[in-house]
């Protein structure tokens, strides 16, 4: 039996579904890739949490392209300071979002 390290309990008894958006931690940073280019990749959401309607949402929004990469999204450009109130109208809590 697998014991999930963030809550402590066995992972087949989580329903991750019903974990509440306000209760991540959800990570803002940048990074350089290939040719000096800037990259946005939040971080830290848990697991059930449909990253690819959320990443489609930020890219619309913020009118860059982007991807899911692992447990995170990816965005093209620096959007840290844009980031926050788009995730906050998603229903992220502002104060668990860090940059």
């Amino acid at each position: 039996m697998e014991i999930d390290p963030k809550t402590g309990l066995p992972v087949e008894a989580i329903a991750w579904e019903d974990l509440s958006r306000g209760e991540q931690r959800i990570q803002v940073t940048t990074a350089k890739k290939k040719f000096g280019k800037s990259v946005t990749i939040v971080s830290g959401f848990d697991r059930g949490t449909d990253l690819k309607r959320i990443a489609k949402e930020l890219k619309e929004e913020l009118g860059c392209g982007g991807t899911v990469r692992d447990d995170s999204i990816e965005l093209q450009g620096d959007h840290t300071r844009k980031i926050k109130p788009i995730l906050a109208r998603l229903g992220f809590s502002e104060s668990t979002i860090s940059n």
